[in-house]
């Protein structure tokens, strides 16, 4: 089996988490290992050492791999920028837009493409492991399937399906996402795995005995319920949403309807002095620190967003009691006066007027890794990579800043991944009076990632996982 597919019973079953496990697992046992997920359908992405654009689960596979990552492991990132359109990028370029009305038809055509990514990677990588997307077994979205058993059944790839015991009722979902399969998909799933359990397992045994039973599917395993410190594609939310007494930093992040790439924020919140927020309307806001305008797909909707719910004036009185203020690619747009479009998505806007800055769309997306000096607040290695459509006039004396405010309360950055280098994090958190540790995000990925693939050795039925071992190459 040099091989394996992860489908689950749902979007957000883990995944993207239990692929970026299964990787860790087994780089760490000598194997040449690469992921893979042939569509993805996420605002939050990766640079590529390849220059492309990869969904950010991807990037974070790679990492538990030991790899760099590239745009063969995600073909085709789907980005939504309204309900019912979507930007459409085929390896790691945009491509145009994918409609809601026709999605089934013009992914399908995908196909060829997506094959010949994953072909490249078994060709040059011990194993492979597949993440499915959302859910097999939805009725609506068969039809033209690219992501889940139509890739698996073109591809002849053995498939594991995940349930998640905390969202309920994973015993029912886990049979009934069998019973919609067609007879060749149902046998071409090896096992089921049970994802997320918390107590003790002897209680389950009654029920395992069952869905074995029931099911005539061997389970590889129980994972318990794991505390890690790992970047997510889609749950922004798991920071805290209530203020701690202790905390002597409060940073409130605006989560307008197309935020994208919101794990910028997660080194900040690993911080013991910080509490970080996701807020959603103004009366959320405050008490706040620091305001964080993040990243956002599509930046004139969220703009306009932003200015009807009464952002911008909780903005202002902000500032004035003293507060600051930081904008992330998109946020960084915003907060500038002017915001040029002669079509890219669809208007000109002027911004919030709060940076000396102006921006124009551009059609072609600049996609930069990041690796060099800062030059503001002190002289520390800086990592990250930018991922934006708008050209913007920048001060270089103040990098990895873009610009800042005279008053220097409200500054603006295009960097994605600016606080994971912790010697930066720390120097910036010191100019603002806050402490920190100074520890390097990816250090904290790669103990959780480490965390992970000890669960996943401890829990999983070594007869399905000792044929992933057996395929690591000669020298």
């Amino acid at each position: 089996m040099k091989t394996l597919m992860i489908q689950g019973t749902a979007s957000g079953v883990g995944k993207s988490v239990l692929v970026a496990g299964l990787c860790r697992l087994l780089a760490r046992n000598g194997i040449k290992v690469a992921p893979f997920k042939p569509q993805n359908m996420s605002n939050n992405a990766a640079v590529t050492a390849d220059g492309g654009e990869i969904g950010r689960a991807q990037a974070l596979q790679a990492f538990a791999c030991g790899i760099k990552p590239t745009v063969d492991m995600n073909p085709v990132l789907i980005k939504p920028e309204a309900d019912h359109k979507a930007q459409l990028i085929v390896r790691g370029k945009v491509t145009g837009q994918l409609e809601a009305k026709r999605f089934r038809q013009d992914r399908i055509v995908l196909l060829d493409t997506v094959l010949e990514s994953f072909e490249h990677l078994k060709a040059n990588y011990d194993v492979v492991i597949v993440e499915g997307a959302g859910s097999p077994a939805e009725p609506n979205l068969r039809e033209g399937d690219i992501a889940n058993m139509g890739f698996a059944e073109v591809a002849d790839v053995p498939v594991w399906l995940v349930g998640d015991i905390n969202r309920g009722g994973v015993f029912a979902s886990l049979k009934g996402s069998l019973d919609i399969l067609s007879d060749s998909e149902r046998d071409r799933v090896q096992a089921l795995l049970i994802n997320g359990f918390r107590g003790s397992k002897h209680l389950l045994e009654d029920a395992l005995i069952w869905l074995e039973k029931e099911t005539k599917k061997p389970l590889v395993g129980v994972i318990p319920w794991l505390a890690l410190d790992l970047p997510e594609e889609d749950s922004p939310f798991r920071h805290a949403d209530t203020l701690a007494e202790t905390v002597k930093f409060n940073i409130a992040v605006i989560a307008y309807p197309r935020m994208s790439n919101h794990d910028d924020i997660d080194p900040l919140a690993a911080e013991a002095d910080v509490c970080v927020r996701f807020v959603r309307s103004p009366d959320e806001v405050q008490p706040a620190d620091l305001i964080v305008l993040p990243g956002s797909k599509h930046v004139s909707s969220d703009l306009l967003w932003l200015k009807e719910q009464g952002f911008a004036q909780v903005i202002q009185q902000h500032l004035r009691y003293g507060g600051q203020v930081l904008g992330i690619c998109g946020g960084l747009q915003m907060l500038g006066s002017h915001i040029q479009d002669d079509g890219v998505e669809g208007q000109s806007l002027e911004g919030l007027g709060l940076l000396p800055l102006t921006t124009t769309m551009a059609e072609e997306k600049t996609l930069r890794q990041v690796d060099c000096q800062a030059q503001y607040p002190s002289a520390e290695h800086v990592t990250g990579y930018e991922i934006h459509h708008g050209i913007s006039n920048t001060n270089q004396d103040l990098f990895p800043f873009a610009q800042n405010s005279d008053d220097r309360q409200v500054w603006g950055t295009y960097i994605h991944g600016l606080f994971e280098q912790g010697g930066f994090r720390q120097a910036w958190l010191t100019s603002l009076g806050v402490g920190s540790d100074g520890i390097s995000q990816t250090e904290r990925t790669m103990a959780s990632l480490d965390n992970l693939a000890d669960a996943l050795e401890a829990e999983l039925n070594p007869n399905l996982l000792t044929p992933l071992m057996q395929h690591k190459r000669s020298s």
